[in-house]
This record gives structure tokens, C-alpha cells and sequence, in this order.
């Protein structure tokens, strides 16, 4: 569940332009989240924004990149910036113009999400959720997880290869984050489909077609789930959801909105980012062999090699706040109604911060990769991705020793959510 992810972005139509004075000079960028070189491999450019200073205003997305460590690092603490405004203001207030009412359904879905509220609305949220995702807790989760990554790799090794994919990487994260929220695996088929619509929004500035279908997986992801609560009130179980409910029942309340966006946001964030995790990871290790070896030959580099590969190839390139209030950078004013644009990709090849950036090197101590965001929004979920990696990670090296590409794999045309449109493996 990586911040990445998670989700990230509250749509809204482009502001008013922000006032000259206050943007650094206007020059040609590198960054260009539309071109598919670009997105093949962003770390060229990254590298680039990073010489050329610490904030860059971006005109086609009307948003400051920050491509640096310690800033991204710190911005993400700043409580000068916010996921939402909307606790302070009005988006008239703002300079904003409120998204277009056919859009509605999503941003009913979205903004109730903790991933998109503020104090004191997101303390209370966390508070309720964050107990199911505790180091001890998650550790209990261990022996399914590990029995579920064992048997996707066996069936994978049965079958003699496949789309590492579709086989192993979304059903782990999808199958374990359902179990713990009562879903019952008959109703488990549209939750990817539907956490790709939605998160196809969480791009920069989204189609209308993407629009249309992230609205259309909302209000069937809302109907499903507003049921699925409805039968558990009835019928309580030993999930997430009815625990939840009681919650309420005892005094920490929870409109009904917020367990549907809460739901929906640990399923999006539970499996999308891992998902990409995990192929990106094995990408990254087929193209680096002698550190592959190295991981083959000593199962104590699991650990951190895990942490290497969330930091060698970021599932989440970009996390976006709002400018609450002024804020300086570098000597140059940001202003209140602005959106900031923290570069993780690039911070996490901050050679400022990391030796040799560009090295995949697993056995890399001195690791502090920020794919799971920091701040009071640090991933809920990140002891519990780190186990899913970990176990499938795990269960391929045992399982499937002599795994390898059989044809070089396509990036997909996301920038913010980066993956692969399939990883074709063999043994």
C-alpha cells in the first residue's frame, strides 16, 4: 500500500493563472508527463529539474515542481500545505472554480477519503483505521499471505511462466486487502477494474473520457459497498468493516460516506501501488543480473532490497498539495491557491541523499526513499506492503529460481501511477 497509494490528486479544473511575479523565469523543461520517453524513463529529466533549481512553476498543468529531497521532505510536514482547502475555504475563496457536476459521484467518493481530509476530520479517520495496520497486527497477517504469494507462484511455475502481472503481483495485494474488509471472493472480480477507472483521475489533467469512467466505477463501487455495509450492520463478521461499525456503535463516529471513501481508498491504495511495486521491482531486477545473483545466492538481502526497489523505480512519481498559505522556496514566493507537485521519482534519486542514485544496489542500508509519503498522510498501509512484497518477493526466489523475461515489457501511459502493461516471464 504505497503512498503510493495511492491516489493522490483532488481533481479540480485549472486555477487562474498564477500572478507572474511570483513564478521563477518561464524555461523550457524536460518534464514532459505526456511523451512516452518521458515516461519510459523520467530520471534524465529529473535529474535535470534538480540542477536547474529547487522549485519550477509548469504552465500545462498550472503546478510548482519540487524535484528535491529535503524539500519534498519537508513540504510533506508543512501544515502550510493541505491535501484539501476546502476546510478553510471556499473554492471561490481560493481562486478555484468547482469541478463540473457530472463529476460528482467521484468527488463525493474522493474527498471523503482520509487520504483527502485534513484535521480534524483525518485524525479521527486514522485514529479508527490505522489500528488494523499496526506493525503486530499486520504481523498476524503473515502465514496467509505467505501461503496465498506461495501458491500464485506455484500455479505460475505449474503453468511453466506467465504475465508475472496478472498472476502474481494484483491477485496477492487485492485478495489480501478484500480479506481483511469482509469481501467475500465472489465479489472480488470488479475491485481492479474499478481501482484502475478511479485512479485514472489521479493523472495530470484527466480526459473526459477518464472522467466518464472513473465517475461510472464510483457510483458502482458506492452501490456495492453501501450494501456490502448494510448486510454487516445485520450480519457482523471479524473484518475490517464490521469493526468499523461497531466503532460507530460505540461512539466514534463515522458517516456512512466516509466508511464507503474509506473502503475505496484502502483497496485503491492497497493494491494499486503494490501492484506496481512489485512489477516494477522485478523489471528492474532482469535488468540488473549481478544484483538478481546476488539476491538468488543470499535470502538476507530481502529486506533491503525491498526498500531498494520501492526507491530504484517509485510506483508513485507525484503527490500534490494545496498552498494553504504563502510559503518560500529558494526565494521564490509560492502563493496561497497554488498546487505543489512533489517530485518523488526524482527525490528519490537525490544524490544529495543517495550514493550512486542511479545504481540499483540491494543491499543498500542507508535507504530513506519517501515512497510512503511522510507527514501526518505517511502510508497506513506500509507495514502491510512491505509484507506482501516481502512474501512474494520471497515465494519467487524459492519457488521459481530460474525465472526470466521472455519479452521486453511495455510501460504504461501513466505517469503519476507508473507500472507496466504486463511482465511476461518464463523458467
Amino acid at each position: 500500500m504505497a503512498a503510493s497509494h495511492t491516489p493522490q490528486s483532488q481533481q479540480t479544473p485549472p486555477s487562474p493563472q498564477t500572478p507572474q511575479s511570483s513564478r521563477s523565469p518561464q524555461t523550457a523543461l524536460a518534464f514532459d508527463p505526456w511523451d512516452p520517453a518521458f515516461v519510459a524513463n523520467p530520471y534524465p529529466a529529473y535529474e535535470e529539474l534538480r540542477e536547474r533549481g529547487r522549485v519550477h512553476y509548469y504552465e500545462p498543468t498550472d503546478q510548482w515542481l519540487v524535484p528535491h529531497h529535503a524539500d519534498v521532505s519537508a513540504l510533506l510536514r508543512d501544515r502550510r500545505l493541505g491535501r484539501t482547502y476546502q476546510h478553510r475555504f471556499t473554492h471561490e475563496d481560493f481562486g478555484r472554480t468547482a469541478p463540473p457536476p457530472e463529476h460528482e459521484p467521484f468527488h463525493v467518493l474522493n474527498d471523503h477519503g482520509m487520504l483527502d481530509l485534513e484535521p480534524p476530520d483525518h485524525t479521527r479517520i486514522r485514529r479508527l483505521v490505522s489500528k488494523a495496520f499496526t506493525p503486530r497486527t499486520v504481523e498476524q497477517l503473515r502465514p496467509y499471505v505467505d501461503r496465498l504469494a506461495n501458491e500464485l507462484v506455484a500455479d505460475l511455475v505449474a503453468a511453466g511462466g506467465g504475465d508475472l502481472l496478472t498472476d502474481v503481483a494484483e491477485p496477492l495485494p487485492v485478495a489480501v486487502i478484500a480479506e481483511m474488509l469482509g469481501i467475500p471472493e465472489s465479489d472480488r472480480a470488479p475491485l481492479r477494474p474499478w481501482s484502475a477507472d478511479i485512479c485514472g483521475m489521479y493523472e495530470l489533467n484527466p480526459s473526459e473520457e477518464t472522467a466518464a469512467k472513473a465517475v461510472r466505477a464510483s457510483v458502482e463501487f458506492t452501490e456495492y459497498l453501501r450494501e456490502l455495509i448494510a448486510t454487516r450492520r445485520k450480519e457482523p463478521g471479524d473484518d475490517l468493516i464490521s469493526g468499523l461499525i461497531a466503532a460507530h456503535d460505540e461512539g466514534d463516529r463515522l458517516t456512512e460516506q466516509e466508511m464507503i471513501s474509506t473502503c475505496v481508498l484502502l483497496l485503491n491504495a492497497g493494491h494499486e501501488a503494490t501492484v506496481n511495486a512489485t512489477v516494477n521491482g522485478w523489471w528492474a531486477l532482469f535488468r540488473n543480473p549481478d544484483q538478481l545473483a546476488s539476491l538468488r545466492a543470499d535470502r538476507s538481502l530481502i529486506p533491503t532490497a525491498v526498500e531498494e526497489l520501492m526507491r530504484y523505480d517509485t510506483p508513485l512519481q507525484l503527490f500534490e498539495r494545496w498552498v494553504l498559505d504563502d510559503i518560500e522556496i529558494d526565494g521564490t514566493t509560492v502563493p496561497r491557491g497554488a498546487e505543489i507537485a512533489m517530485l518523488f521519482g526524482s527525490a528519490n534519486h537525490d544524490p544529495k541523499v543517495f550514493e550512486a542514485p542511479e545504481k540499483l544496489n540491494l543491499s543498500r542500508a542507508d535507504n530513506p526513499h519517501i515512497s510512503f509519503s511522510a507527514g501526518i498522510h505517511y502510508c497506513i498501509g506500509a507495514p502491510l506492503a512491505r509484507l506482501e512484497l516481502t512474501s512474494s518477493l520471497t515465494a519467487l526466489l524459492n519457488r521459481a529460481p530460474t525465472l526470466h523475461l521472455t519479452t521486453e515489457p511495455t510501460r504504461k501511459p501513466n505517469f503519476v501511477i507508473r507500472g507496466l502493461e504486463a511482465l511476461n516471464v518464463q523458467l
